[in-house]
């Protein structure tokens, strides 16, 4: 499999981190979440804490994500209007 990114994958993904978190609303720059490894265009915007934190993250307790009773494809919908409106 090619790992490697193209010009307008990597574009998109440096679009994904400029956003807000699409979970919590906390200020960019923030990491981009991939839903499917290797799928670049499904990417979430996520902060630090709501992507890889141990309480509040995805790959922790998810315990924002729960609060705002969001899943995947709900902030991938979020990252999307986002990058939509700019």
């Amino acid at each position: 499999m090619n790992n490697q990114l193209t010009a307008k994958e990597r574009e998109h993904l440096a679009k994904v981190k400029d956003l807000p978190c699409s979970v919590c609303d906390a200020l960019g720059p923030s990491e981009a979440h991939h839903i499917q490894q290797g799928q670049q265009y499904t990417a979430v915007a996520l902060c630090t804490d709501c992507h890889r934190g141990s309480h509040n993250g995805w790959h922790g307790r998810r315990h924002m994500w729960k609060l705002k009773k969001m899943d995947e494809v709900s902030a991938l919908n979020v990252t999307i209007k986002r990058l939509l409106s700019r």
